[in-house]
């Protein structure tokens, strides 16, 4: 009888038996990897690191720089054997980047040694445009210009005997490893109220120190094209500035649990931001403070088109099965920023920053070898429907055509213009 009792003691209840394991430990709320979260120095985004050189290739760019437009959508046909998508259609979400000529303006020559690369020497351009000149100064209007003046007067002398710059660029052949071109953009071509261009040293990769030389040196003051430096369906890198978003709380900027209703004191905070001892808080704690605004280099961008110029073609966004003529800018403008009539960049998803921001697109450090980077992308329609509002046509004249009349307003228009004029 007493065993039986004691046995009846120890057994559980039938619920108590299935209740399942409460939880002690969960993942920490935000990553550790972008602290400290501060503001950037490197506003127009720095290129950390450049891909491995293969001297077997003939000399190239390995980087650009892009004005970011805004974003629409794509449609396509996967072509993905053995995947439930294989010819079937998808929508995609793209950013077009606006992407005018660069302009090559000088190169910088680097010496490999045991504490990384040392600038050895570096050589520029016999003429700057004014838009390069004023990233010299702070003050454009107020300052004497006259930066580069001495040097365009060296460089035309010397090029009167032969070749300018010869003791410099024969140092540079004959010691450097590392060639990187001087590089900047022609911001007067892109709308966003800016006459300072963004200068940025971009490394030639490809062929022997020589060749690089040569091979910059052979593109001083010309333009170079996005379209020379990167190709349809490459994968890329983006290099920018996230969107800056001040002074949040740690609900917004780490994502911790909310409070309880009823807390002390308000409830968007860290309930214990640490131990008595150690009697400091440490720095894995979330804290409020500045949210955005940070340096990001994101990886396996794909390229689905590389547009012209509204110039050399009008109808840059025209696909095989939507032969509507018409050019990539939305109706009514990208939101923010206007048209986009140089040549484009069209990135399958988003990139780091906001419009008007600079957008530093980098060749892949990486083989690319995955289904997804290898696939041909064919667009069968690009979205043009206006980005403030629902967007219901996407040219013009299709919305002309559907409110009819127009023929007959525009005569109404005329006509009173008329009567007024002759009163």
């Amino acid at each position: 009888l007493a065993q039986g009792i004691s046995g009846s003691r120890n057994r559980k209840p039938a619920a108590v038996e299935n209740m399942s394991h409460r939880k002690f430990e969960r993942p920490r709320h935000g990553s550790l990897g972008f602290l400290p979260r501060k503001r950037t120095r490197h506003h127009h985004g720095k290129i950390k690191s450049f891909p491995k050189d293969d001297e077997s290739k003939p000399p190239h760019f390995t980087a650009f720089m892009t004005f970011k437009a805004g974003m629409t959508h794509i449609v396509r046909d996967v072509d993905k054997p053995g995947s439930k998508l294989h010819k079937k259609e998808v929508v995609e979400p793209v950013t077009i980047l606006e992407a005018p000529p660069m302009v090559v303006v000088g190169f910088v020559g680097y010496v490999e040694t045991p504490r990384g690369l040392r600038a050895l020497t570096s050589v520029w351009a016999g003429h700057l445009s004014e838009e390069c000149k004023r990233r010299f100064y702070k003050n454009w209007h107020n300052s004497k210009q006259k930066a580069f003046t001495k040097y365009q007067k060296r460089w035309g002398e010397a090029s009167k005997d032969g070749t300018p710059m010869a003791a410099e660029v024969e140092r540079a052949k004959k010691y450097c490893q590392v060639i990187r071109a001087i590089c900047h953009t022609q911001v007067g071509k892109v709308k966003i109220g800016q006459k300072k261009a963004h200068l940025k040293e971009i490394q030639v990769n490809g062929g022997t120190t020589e060749k690089k030389v040569d091979f910059v040196m052979g593109l001083f003051e010309q333009e170079v094209k996005v379209d020379s430096v990167f190709g349809q369906d490459e994968m890329i890198d983006t290099i920018g500035v996230s969107k800056g978003r001040g002074f949040e709380g740690v609900v917004t900027r780490w994502g911790v649990t909310r409070l309880v209703r009823k807390s002390h004191r308000g409830l968007r905070k860290v309930a214990c931001i640490g131990s008595w001892h150690p009697a400091r808080v440490q720095f894995q704690v979330p804290r409020s403070g500045q949210n955005g605004y940070g340096h990001r280099t994101e990886i396996n961008k794909k390229i689905y088109r590389i547009g012209k110029s509204i110039k050399d073609d009008p109808n840059n966004a025209v696909t095989e099965n939507d032969l509507t003529e018409k050019a990539i800018t939305p109706m009514g403008g990208f939101s923010h920023y206007g048209e986009v009539t140089n040549e484009f960049v069209m990135l399958k998803g988003t990139t780091p920053g906001i419009r008007k921001r600079l957008v530093t697109l980098r060749k892949s450090l990486l083989p690319q070898v995955s289904r997804k980077a290898v696939e041909k992308i064919s667009l069968k329609f690009i979205d043009t429907s206006s980005k403030f509002g629902h967007g219901r046509f996407q040219t013009s004249e299709e919305k002309a055509k559907f409110f009819g009349g127009a023929v007959t307003k525009k005569a109404k228009t005329e006509a009173k213009a008329e009567e007024k004029a002759e009163a």
